[in-house]
């Protein structure tokens, strides 16, 4: 059966280029990087030099970039960091479509006393800057919100934000797991004080991820152990998986703009296909405004009565892997949240597609994935 992979928000292949790169840190210059012998400042250099590139990257500085073991402690670490060493402030500004990487520890911040706001979205997916502008305010300690959606793709106005925040004297933290490496994420462009990253969003190593915080911004340890990443993250440097995050992202700034339009037209040739197989289908996500390799679909509930779980079942047994949400929540009975807080209903909600697309897709994947959808859409209503 031929395996059509659609499923590159959830994670990418490793590149075999990377797997080059990180091989001889597995075995030959293995050393600690924190040990001050040789084979330490081997290491070392080699951590230092992957810290420099994914600066680089961001317009960042080297000292600024935290290696941390994903998108979801460099959220924790931000959130938690933050508000342990806000001083004289107590709130938190976020939106009901955040990854749950940013939700729950937003939530659990509540739980110890601060004051947090879960912004409304609109119907596009973009957050509601007048909410925002109204929800920041002297009180305001930290504005958290995603570069762009890991479900419709939605890519936020993060200068604007940065400026409501700044005006009110709270710092901006910003989810940029999806948008790193596909679109271009400047750290002075978007005015945001700290960054989140995540390697294998972008055909990098599972396990490492980073956050960049500019320089004076105050953040406390939430781990405690050694003085590793200047005493922000201690643990033991894992330096093959940093030089695999640096020569993914290296990589993925090669041809980015070639790839990006590239995959926009996978994208949009699928909709179009979509559109004509499904009438009434709804696509989430701003057009206008969008990362290039998602395309998030619901059906109506009143026209298609499906359930997103059996669609992507279905699809799977055709040899298409798609998901009809986060993959962190993957198996979960309930709707995505997402799309919920886009004003959808709990039904719609549930018949959710997810299509996302990489380097190894092409235009007869599309055309494949539209033909067994169709056939899987016809199995399910009949």
């Amino acid at each position: 059966m031929r395996q059509v992979y659609l499923d590159h928000t959830a994670t990418t292949p490793l590149d075999p280029r990377v797997m080059e790169a990180m091989r001889p840190f597995f075995s030959v210059t293995f050393g600690n990087a924190s040990s001050i012998h040789a084979y330490g400042r081997e290491a070392k250099e080699m951590l230092e030099r992957a810290r420099g590139i994914i600066a680089g990257a961001l317009g960042a500085e080297p000292a600024e970039v935290i290696f941390t073991s994903g998108g979801t402690e460099a959220d924790n670490l931000a959130i938690a960091g933050v508000m342990s060493a806000a001083s004289g402030r107590d709130g938190i500004v976020t939106s009901q479509a955040e990854h749950h990487a940013v939700l729950e520890p937003c939530r659990l911040m509540a739980e110890k006393g601060k004051r947090v706001s879960f912004l409304p979205v609109r119907a596009n997916g973009a957050v509601d800057m007048d909410a925002l502008a109204r929800g920041v305010g002297p009180g305001t300690a930290l504005v958290s919100i995603m570069h762009a959606n890991n479900e419709t793709g939605a890519v936020s106005d993060i200068a604007a934000i940065a400026a409501i925040a700044h005006g009110a004297g709270a710092l901006l933290h910003t989810d940029a797991v999806q948008s790193a490496g596909k679109i271009r994420v400047d750290m002075n462009g978007l005015g945001a004080d700290l960054v989140s990253l995540s390697a294998h969003k972008m055909y990098g190593p599972k396990g490492i991820g980073a956050l960049v915080v500019r320089r004076g911004t105050p953040l406390e340890a939430i781990l405690h152990g050694g003085g590793q990443e200047r005493g922000r993250r201690p643990g033991t440097e894992n330096v093959p998986l940093a030089v695999g995050f640096a020569e993914a992202f290296r990589l993925s700034l090669l041809g980015m703009e070639e790839e990006s339009l590239r995959l926009g037209g996978l994208r949009d040739a699928l909709e179009r296909r979509l559109r004509n197989q499904f009438p009434g289908i709804i696509v989430n996500g701003d057009s206008g405004s969008r990362l290039p390799h998602i395309l998030n679909v619901s059906f109506g509930a009143a026209e298609y009565p499906l359930e997103g779980d059996m669609l992507v079942m279905n699809m799977d047994l055709e040899g298409i892997a798609v998901t009809s949400g986060s993959a962190c929540t993957s198996g979960s009975l309930e709707p995505s949240h997402v799309i919920r807080a886009m004003g959808k209903d709990e039904k719609t909600a549930k018949a959710t597609l997810r299509f996302s697309f990489g380097r190894g897709n092409t235009m007869d994947d599309v055309a494949y994935a539209a033909e067994k959808l169709a056939l899987v859409v016809g199995r399910m209503l009949t």
